[in-house]
């Protein structure tokens, strides 16, 4: 189940200090390669990892936020194909937590898009949302 990819973007807006952003990003994923690009508003964060291991932090903040199960969901709502896509909350995931957005509306600076792809991408929700033995 090492055949994974995480890719994860973020607008940062005018308003927002890059590093906080940055920090949002890593509060989740813990140290992902991020690279900045230009964008229309202002920057766009993307970064992108493979293996399982790029997962492990938020597997874990899953686990202590005790929302495996909302998790699921979400997951298993986003799944097409080998790809499963969402959103997080970027100023909840500032403090080092675990909330699930809409694209739009929900985050007003805007979401962290997650997009996963695996070969298996079932194995991978069911190691993600795993109850601790």
């Amino acid at each position: 189940m090492d055949d994974v990819t995480v890719h994860v973007e973020t607008e940062v807006n005018p308003t927002e200090a890059e590093e906080k952003v940055k920090a949002a990003l890593a509060n989740v994923f813990g140290t992902l390669p991020i690279v900045t690009k230009p964008s229309n508003i202002g920057s766009l964060l993307v970064a992108e990892a493979k293996g399982r291991e790029a997962l492990e932090n938020f597997r874990n903040l899953l686990r202590r936020d005790r929302i495996r199960n909302a998790a699921r969901k979400v997951f298993f709502a986003g799944l097409r194909g080998e790809t499963i896509s969402f959103f997080l909350n970027k100023q909840v995931a500032f403090v080092g937590h675990v909330s699930f957005s809409q694209e739009t509306g929900e985050s007003p600076l805007g979401p962290i898009k997650v997009i996963i792809e695996s070969e298996n991408p079932r194995e991978l929700i069911d190691w993600l949302t795993q109850r601790a033995p």
